[in-house]
C-alpha cells in the first residue's frame, strides 16, 4: 500500500527560513539540549529530577520539529506565489464571507505566512479543500469538524506577497 505524499507550496523566503532553522536545530540546538541533559543528570536521582525530565521533553519536541521540517522541505514546491487570476490556489490571499462573517486568510502551509497577521488554511483543511479552484463570486459550503455545514462565498482573491 503506497502512501500519497502531499506537495506543499513554499515561497523561497519560507524555504530558506525553514532550512536555516533545520541547520540550527541539527547543530547548535542539539548541542545545547545535550548539555542541559548532562548538567541535569549530574544533579543525581533521575526519577525525581525535574530539570532532567524537562530537558528530555524539550529534546523530544526539538527532534519532532526536525522531522517535520525535513519532510516539509523534501515535499515542497518552491517558487513565487501564483498570480491569482481571481482563482483560489495555494499561495493566494483570499477574502471570503464564511458563515456570514468576512475573513481574509492565506491558503497554503502556515510557514509561508509565519510572520503575517493573516490566518492560514492548508489545502487539506476542510475549508481549504472546499474552496480550491473557486473564483470570485463562487459559493460553496464545507463540513466543519463539529459536523456543521458552513457556507462560504469568495469575495476576493489576490496574489500572496508575504505581507
Amino acid at each position: 500500500m503506497s502512501q500519497e505524499t502531499t506537495v506543499t507550496f513554499l515561497t523561497q523566503e519560507a524555504y530558506d527560513r525553514l532550512n536555516d532553522e533545520l541547520t540550527y536545530l541539527e547543530t547548535t540546538g542539539r548541542i545545547e539540549i545535550a548539555k542541559r541533559i548532562e548538567v541535569a543528570r549530574e544533579e543525581g536521582d533521575l526519577k525525581e529530577n525535574g530539570g532532567y525530565h524537562a530537558a528530555k521533553d524539550q529534546q523530544g519536541v526539538q527532534e519532532a520539529r526536525i522531522v517535520t521540517i525535513k519532510s516539509l522541505l523534501a515535499h515542497s514546491k518552491v517558487g513565487v506565489a501564483p498570480e491569482s487570476n481571481g482563482i483560489v490556489e495555494p499561495g493566494t490571499l483570499v477574502t471570503a464571507v464564511i458563515a456570514g462573517a468576512e475573513d481574509t486568510f492565506v491558503v497554503g502551509n502556515r510557514e509561508i505566512a509565519k510572520d503575517s497577521e493573516y490566518s492560514v488554511y492548508s489545502e487539506q483543511s476542510p475549508i481549504g479543500a472546499a474552496i480550491l479552484g473557486l473564483k470570485i463570486g463562487d459559493k460553496t459550503s464545507y463540513t466543519a469538524p463539529n459536523g456543521r455545514d458552513i457556507a462560504v462565498e469568495i469575495t476576493d482573491v489576490q496574489t500572496w506577497t508575504g505581507q
